[in-house]
């Protein structure tokens, strides 16, 4: 206790010499000024949110930047000046150059944690973490430089756990974390140089491009988990048994979940499905427009199909790859269209198939080639079963609605021409009972 005691006495006789008093004055006037720099920056940038300029656009990432790495550098500035003025009193100047090289230090790691947050992309969870990034690395490198790091290690190094021959202690689970953060955050920005450069690659079609990221990204990814622990000190086999648990669960629990992804990545490798397409789910006789949509956009579990009235459906892939589906621009987006007709037996069929075809003229979807084409299916009971056939080349912009058009038409040059469209009708004949003979 009496050494404790003479330790902190000798500290403090230090700390108010005339000398450390200068130094540290100096370096709170610095400190503060650099924090005014801050506020100042902040309140300007909430202001010109708040009142946009004219022709403004495109200096959010310049702002953001001054923001967060000017009043760093304001500090560095005045402390430099500090030191200079400092030295000229022929005094010294150690803590000034300690906090130089530590604000320095924190300079450097917070442009090189915001440039590689924005390698990244659209990364908001790391665009959050940036602060606590940055200021972990910096009390490592400044514990470090001012020679704690070791005396910590060794303190959280005592303290753990000890099974047998296996020691876990606190400084190898922190140490195994950083090494497995850095090894995926690493492995992440290959995957997003890799999938920046595929997208530039107009030789493949955009499902090849997109199966070869997603697929970039996960081997990846599981890559440098694998190459971090073992980085870390860690023997991969001693997780032979836990792995194989897991494989046991995903066979089970997770079967469902782990066939959507190979189901994915199948679908992203043979095309059969493209962003783009016109697919129906459901409704397998001929053009039927159930669960009508176009793939927006694949997914490694799922297939986002947008519909005409703007809904999302989220299908698995599982649900593609093992029911039939209709792929409306496959190889050829021309579909055939067909509308049945019923005709009065007093009309003439010839007029009507005639009236049929005229009714396609005028109509700017329809194609000229394949030609429309009428047809008389057959007698039927209640009047002759005509059918109109024709061809469009664009079902992405609906199927209903020139059908439609082409309805009214009919009917219009129906009336016109004394066609009647027969209502089926039944007889009933009513006999009365004869009496009864006794």
């Amino acid at each position: 206790m009496t050494e404790a005691w003479l330790h902190l006495q000798a500290f403090f006789d230090i700390l108010f010499t005339r000398n450390v008093l200068i130094e540290v004055g100096a370096l709170v006037v610095c400190l503060g000024m650099g924090w005014l720099a801050a506020v100042l920056l902040r309140d300007h940038e909430r202001f010109r949110a708040l009142h946009p300029a004219p022709g403004a656009i495109g200096m959010d990432l310049l702002a953001y930047i001054a923001v967060t790495v000017l009043p760093a550098l304001v500090v560095f500035g005045l402390v430099l000046l500090a030191r200079g003025i400092v030295q000229a009193l022929a005094l010294d100047v150690t803590i000034l150059d300690a906090v130089l090289r530590l604000n320095g230090a924190y300079v450097v790691i917070r442009v090189g944690v915001l440039l590689f947050a924005m390698s990244l992309g659209n990364k908001v969870w790391m665009q959050n973490l940036e602060n606590r990034v940055t200021l972990l690395i910096w009390l490592a490198f400044a514990a470090d430089y001012l020679g704690w790091l070791d005396p910590i290690v060794s303190v959280l190094d005592r303290i753990g756990i000890t099974s047998g021959k296996s020691h876990i202690s606190v400084w190898s689970v922190l140490k195994v974390l950083f090494t497995l953060t850095l090894f995926v955050l690493v492995a992440m920005w290959i995957s997003r140089w890799i999938d920046r450069r595929l997208k530039r690659l107009s030789t493949l079609a955009p499902s090849t491009r997109i199966g070869l990221a997603k697929f970039a990204n996960a081997f990846l990814i599981a890559l440098s988990i694998l190459v971090g622990l073992n980085t870390a000190g860690v023997d991969l086999t001693t997780l032979t048994v836990l792995t194989g648990a897991i494989g046991v669960g995903l066979g089970f629990g997770l079967q469902s979940i782990a066939s959507n992804f190979v189901s994915g990545f199948v679908l992203l490798m043979d095309r059969s499905i493209k962003p783009g397409d016109v697919i129906s789910l459901s409704g397998q006789s001929g053009t039927s427009t159930e669960n009508f949509g176009w793939v927006q956009e694949l997914r490694g579990r799922y297939v986002v199909v947008r519909d005409r009235d703007g809904i999302e459906m989220l299908v698995p892939n599982q649900q593609l790859i093992q029911n039939a589906v209709i792929n409306w621009s496959y190889t050829d987006p021309r579909i055939r269209l067909k509308l049945p007709v019923r005709v009065s037996y007093q009309n003439d069929p010839e007029l009507a198939l005639k009236i049929l075809l005229d009714a396609c003229e005028g109509q700017q979807r329809v194609l000229r080639d394949p030609p429309p084409v009428s047809r008389l299916m057959q007698f039927g009971d209640h009047g002759i079963e005509l059918e109109l056939r024709f061809w469009i080349s664009d079902p992405q912009e609906g199927v209903n609605n020139v059908r439609s058009e082409v309805n009214r038409t009919i009917w219009s040059l129906f009336k016109q021409h004394d066609i009647t469209i027969p209502v089926a009708q039944r007889e009933v004949y009513l006999h009365n009972a004869p009496p009864d003979l006794d």
